[in-house]
């Protein structure tokens, strides 16, 4: 069987049907990623050598200059002999058991005309671990769909999720008109590698849009119940709806030293505040790239667009870490 080779001198078997993703998977070695579809991105790797074969497009993802370079996403491709890779495993996601457990719902409130806030609980006996920033499959009504987890974990084992109704949305339908509290579904996870890491940066910059303000949410919790962590850091907060009414959670009590800034991308609404995109106001505030970690959730647009601007400014590959939300197929 192929050899997969990390820059950090790790490797293992890889299956020449299976992607370089799901290999490493099985053979107990995280990868960044997100989607698993070949639409966000995350997964891109640099091919040092060896071959790859394509299992399915890339070309949402991938430039036709990252491919001239040999870039290529690892939930798209196998390796059909020895390859070396330009990434790094990520160990504190590797001890996490992917499970699909059963989970009843305790609270379902509105936040706003087009967003639910939905409480879940797990079997006591077997809680869901994760890590602030991943997220979760829910499987209910007959389809399967994808929501980050808005909370850090927590003693009583409830997750949180934050949704946005998408007009003629399966799910959407189902949150919206159906769900009650007691409804038992199905969930899996946790997915993704969407969490805080280097720590040496003194700025933190987060960049959310929708309900992508969710993930952020947990690893500002995550921060938060670090103080001595937090105190090290200039956190900063960007977070962009097309709505006032969407700005339907408040960082204030989580008692951090935080600067949040609130954006409109509807130039036509009434709106006291800034109007805008959130990655243009962070780069108008001021950025020190070589001293700063950038997190962004939401858009594909937006994280594209934050992505090349702040690479621009000199802000390492490294330091930019994003989850983008993808549409269902």
């Amino acid at each position: 069987m192929p050899i997969i080779r990390l820059s950090n001198g790790r490797s293992f078997e890889a299956d020449s049907a299976t992607s370089i993703l799901d290999s490493a998977r099985a053979a107990g070695v995280a990868l960044e990623y997100s989607c698993r579809t070949g639409r966000c991105g995350i997964c891109k790797s640099l091919v040092l050598n060896g071959e790859t074969l394509i299992l399915r497009s890339e070309d949402e993802s991938l430039t036709g200059d990252e491919v001239a370079q040999g870039l290529i996403l690892t939930c798209c491709r196998s390796a059909t002999d020895d390859v070396s890779l330009d990434i790094e495993p990520l160990d504190r996601v590797a001890g996490l058991e992917i499970r699909t457990m059963p989970s009843r719902i305790v609270t379902i409130d509105r936040l706003a005309p087009d967003i639910v806030k939905v409480i879940l609980k797990t079997p006591p006996a077997s809680p869901m671990r994760f890590l602030p920033g991943q997220y979760i499959d829910v499987l209910a009504d007959g389809v399967r769909r994808s929501y980050s987890l808005a909370n850090a974990p927590r003693e009583d084992a409830l997750l949180e999720l934050i949704i946005k109704r998408y007009p003629g949305g399966r799910l959407s339908d189902y949150w919206f008109e159906r769900a009650k509290p007691n409804d038992l579904i199905r969930i899996e996870g946790p997915f993704g590698t969407f969490f805080l890491r280097d720590e040496a940066p003194t700025n933190i910059l987060f960049l959310a849009t929708g309900t992508g303000i969710a993930p952020v949410k947990a690893l500002l919790e995550e921060l938060a119940a670090d103080p001595a962590r937090a105190a090290r850091h200039r956190i900063s907060v960007f977070w962009g709806n097309r709505a006032a009414e969407s700005f339907c959670w408040d960082p204030v009590g989580l008692g951090l030293d935080i600067g949040v800034h609130h954006l409109l991308s509807d130039r036509q609404a009434a709106w006291p505040g800034k109007r805008g995109y959130v990655q243009d106001a962070a780069i108008a505030a001021g950025i020190d790239a070589g001293d700063t970690v950038v997190y962004a959730c939401g858009s594909q647009s937006m994280i594209a667009s934050a992505r090349n601007a702040l690479l621009a400014l000199g802000l390492p590959t490294r330091r930019f870490f994003s989850d983008a939300f993808v549409s269902s197929n």
